[in-house]
């Protein structure tokens, strides 16, 4: 049986050389098996993007300034308040109270 290669890192067990010596048999025998070569690691691309999606509108961050009682109420609304503050502008702007 492997022992971990340091002592206190359970988890991180590095393979004999016997253990070596029979993947690298099966990697020859395997004809769907590729080397890795620093060229095709080089050209590697990621197969898709991740996280979130690029937005249509991304959002801005902002910093501003108002009222302490004006900040608790909108936060006493509870979860999502900031994206309801974020509708009730965009409604002003097309209602023509704010111009764009």
């Amino acid at each position: 049986m492997n022992k971990p290669s340091q002592p206190g890192k359970a988890g991180i067990i590095v393979p004999t050389a016997e253990e070596d010596a029979a993947i690298y048999r099966g990697i020859a025998a395997d004809p769907d098996a590729v080397e890795l070569t620093a060229d095709l690691a080089a050209r590697l691309q990621p197969l898709r993007r991740r996280g979130r999606p690029t937005a249509e509108r991304p959002k801005v961050p902002v910093t501003m300034r108002v009222d302490a009682d004006v900040l608790d109420a909108i936060k006493a609304t509870g979860s999502g308040w900031q994206t309801r503050v974020n509708q009730l502008l965009r409604d002003a702007v097309r209602r023509g109270k704010l111009a764009a």
